[in-house]
This record gives structure tokens, C-alpha cells and sequence, in this order.
């Protein structure tokens, strides 16, 4: 049985287990320009890593925007750990985070093909389709509280 931890993390402290995650999946598989990708927010940002079998497998980070909005980001997942609720995991417990801090709003620019994930988490579309990196995206929100 595939066992799947999640843990809060300084993103100094494990850049060796963040970036390659990111780097497969944002560069590798979509063709991310690294600039893009590694755009010098990561150490403000708050990070959450995901283990599966106590392997590095999936990462995304939460940035505050103001006292009342934060945005989650770049969630990746290793192609050999998706279709186990890696991602749907990562975000639960990213909206855990922001709610202890008494944030009232979460966002997040979701890959278009991806929206349903975040629909079945509470998140609304606003607005219509962007691009974003070179790839379709929508902006969508959640109000927490």
C-alpha cells in the first residue's frame, strides 16, 4: 500500500526535493521557460511537499498576497505518482494553512485542463480562459470562512 505524507517546508531547506519536482513536470513535460518557472518568489513563498513512500513525488507553494488573499502555486506532481489524489491532497492542505492565518480568500490560476479539480475543492472560474506560461489557464477563487 502506497503510503502518502504531506509536509509544510522551508523551501531553503528543501530546495533539492522541490526543484526537481518542478523541473520535471513545468519544464520537462510543458516546456516552462525556467525563467518563468524560478521567478525569485519561492523564498517568501510557503511550500508543501508530498511523499509517497517517503519519496519527494509532488510540491506547490502558497503566497499572501495581502492580509485577506493568497494564491496557491505551481502544484506539480511526478507523472508516476498522479491518479492517487496527490494534487487534491497538496491543495487541502494548502486551504488548511491559509485558513489558520485567517486569510478570507484563496486563489489560484489553474491549468484550464485541471479546473475540475479545484470546482470539486469549492473554487469558482473567474473570468475566461488566459494564457499563462504558453498554456491555457483560468483564475479561479475560493472564499474560506
Amino acid at each position: 500500500m502506497n503510503q502518502i505524507s504531506l509536509e509544510l517546508v522551508n523551501y531553503t531547506d528543501k530546495i533539492s526535493e522541490i526543484k526537481p519536482i518542478r523541473i520535471q513536470v513545468f519544464q520537462v513535460e510543458q516546456g516552462v521557460d525556467p525563467a518563468l518557472e524560478f521567478d525569485g518568489l519561492d523564498e517568501t513563498a510557503e511550500h508543501i511537499l508530498a511523499y509517497l513512500d517517503n519519496q519527494p513525488v509532488g510540491t506547490l507553494r502558497i503566497r499572501y498576497l495581502d492580509n485577506q488573499l493568497a494564491k496557491i502555486e505551481r502544484l506539480a506532481v511526478l507523472s508516476a505518482a498522479r491518479g492517487q489524489g496527490i494534487g487534491r491532497k497538496l491543495t487541502e492542505k494548502a486551504i488548511e494553512v491559509i485558513e489558520q492565518k485567517e486569510i478570507s480568500k484563496v486563489m489560484i490560476h489553474a491549468q484550464e485542463y485541471a479546473k475540475g479539480l479545484y470546482e470539486k475543492l469549492g473554487f469558482e472560474q473567474v473570468g475566461g480562459i488566459f494564457e499563462e506560461a504558453g498554456i491555457p489557464h483560468v483564475k479561479m477563487t475560493k472564499h474560506l470562512r
